[in-house]
């Protein structure tokens, strides 16, 4: 099998990448944003897809239209977990699938931690698995970064740490490293190092120049050469490309992006009282629409006004006509009205137990059918809606919530409902509003403990959600 492609021309010559030699001296492309760095490593996917098996990390989504030509598989990160990367990592080795991994759906940091999981799946492969395989990372300044940024440094460790691995150690491995970044500057040094064949795009900084003309063994007065070139072209050196600097037009491309169209287009024709009234038109209730809710009022009231409020919701003329009281109905009811209150969850325990005391008196009720401790517990389950569940699910969820602290009864009562409901997860407002707090670090916190504590197992997927499953209620079932 010809083992060469072409990947443009010089002068009219066609110029051809040796696909072999590229497996094992990896690549390094450098271009300013529009000088043609995604169209070269497009032509380079192209021209190889049925030689080699592919691997891209696009964190823009400019590489998810080969798998409209090609057999690439696109896998969203932001659908998948920690462990279910690392899983399709493994996966793609051994099945030598050609994989698109997009990220475009998640944060800068997020996108960085799924690179680097995904990377080192690769990496840690068996040994079996370790066919030839080119992992191309578009912007790769934001994998490798040459210094800390505003990234966690926990982050910036492992990024580095699994880009360093792909392009030092990766060709024992069969990972040919393909990296390309708008600016040498800001690429880790040991990443950039590595790589023996260069393709180098118009650049204008003189930092970047000379560092460009450095690995091309060009004269510094040289460098002028890579900031005259037109976009598209690119001079290109090493054991794959040529032995000598080449400066190559890179040819077309069967595929597409889906970036921004970057050349001139006509204006919209419309009038300017039109286009005014397109801009501003029920702006202010768009703007309302996206604005975030309110916190909760925090301020407790007076115990005395709490007390009255309860004892006005739970008087009406049937209640006071002279007839037995269902001492089990009434007691639910007056917790059931206390838990709808929105400000009940924020006061303190002994203020809501007077209001219940209170509730209890309006009712007829004289001797207090609750201590402060059954009232704490009594409560979270109002709290926690589980008057909304037949009976037996109330008792089985007690059951298993029997040992668990009044303080954190109710969102864990809010958590193991929604399990056994089949949700992924509890409405997030719910859970916050069961734990008396609008902090969503505290919720976060919350969850993490009862993790720790084997009470709950918490799925994390990249693009935000999560999915909360209860041990308990699983052995159980």
């Amino acid at each position: 099998m010809n083992a060469e492609i072409v990947i443009g021309e010089e002068a009219g010559r066609p110029v051809h990448i040796d696909m072999e030699e590229l497996l094992a001296t990896r690549l390094l492309v450098q271009g300013n944003s529009g000088s043609g760095k995604s169209h070269l490593l497009r032509r380079l996917l192209e021209e190889s897809a049925g030689m080699v098996q592919q691997i891209v990390i696009d964190p823009e989504g400019d590489f998810v239209s080969l798998a409209d030509e090609f057999s690439h598989v696109v896998v969203d990160a932001a659908s998948y977990s920690q462990g279910e990367l690392e899983a399709l990592g493994s996966r793609v080795r051994e099945h030598r699938a050609s994989v698109v991994l997009a990220l475009e759906g998640l944060e800068v940091e997020q996108q960085i931690k799924a690179c680097a999981i995904f990377l080192n799946a690769l990496f840690d492969a068996p040994r079996e698995h370790w066919y030839p395989a080119l992992v191309v990372v578009d912007e790769a300044q934001m994998f490798a970064p040459a210094a800390a940024g505003e990234m966690a440094e926990d982050t910036r460790r492992l990024t580095l740490s699994a880009m360093t691995n792909l392009m030092c150690r990766g060709r024992k491995r069969g990972l040919a490293g393909i990296v390309a970044t708008q600016r040498l500057a800001k690429l880790a040094k040991n990443v950039a190092a590595e790589a023996s064949n260069f393709l180098m795009g118009r650049t204008f900084l003189d930092i970047d120049m000379v560092r460009a003309a450095d690995l091309l063994g060009m004269e510094r007065r040289q460098a002028e050469r890579i900031r005259d070139l037109q976009r598209g072209s690119f001079v290109g050196l090493g054991p794959a490309v040529s032995r000598r600097p080449v400066t190559v037009k890179i040819g077309p491309v069967r595929t597409g992006n889906k970036a921004a169209v970057s050349g001139l287009m006509p204006l919209p024709e419309a009038p300017k009282a039109d286009m005014a009234a397109l801009l501003t038109e029920s702006l202010v209730e768009e703007a309302a629409a996206k604005a975030p809710p309110p916190a909760p009022v925090r301020t407790a009231p007076p115990v005395k006004d709490l007390a009255e409020t309860m004892a006005d919701m739970s008087q009406s003329p049937a209640r006071q006509a002279a007839e037995p009281v269902d001492r089990t109905e009434a007691v639910a009811a007056i917790l059931a009205a206390l838990a709808s209150d929105p400000k009940s969850p924020f006061q303190p325990a002994s203020a809501l137990y007077q209001a219940f005391l209170a509730g209890c008196r309006s009712k007829g009720i004289h001797i207090p059918p609750l201590d402060l401790i059954g009232f704490r517990r009594e409560f979270a389950c109002a709290l926690a809606g589980l008057d909304r569940v037949d009976e037996e699910s109330r008792m089985r969820l007690l059951s298993i919530a029997s040992d668990i602290p009044d303080d954190v009864l109710s969102p864990f009562l809010v958590i193991a409902r929604s399990a056994m409901e089949g949700r992924d997860a509890p409405d997030e407002e719910e859970l916050a509003r069961a734990y008396g707090t609008s902090s969503p670090g505290r919720v976060r916190r919350l969850l993490e403990h009862f993790e720790r504590e084997g009470l709950i197992a918490v799925r994390e997927i990249f693009g935000g959600a999560r999915k909360i499953t209860v041990p308990a209620l699983e052995a159980a079932a």
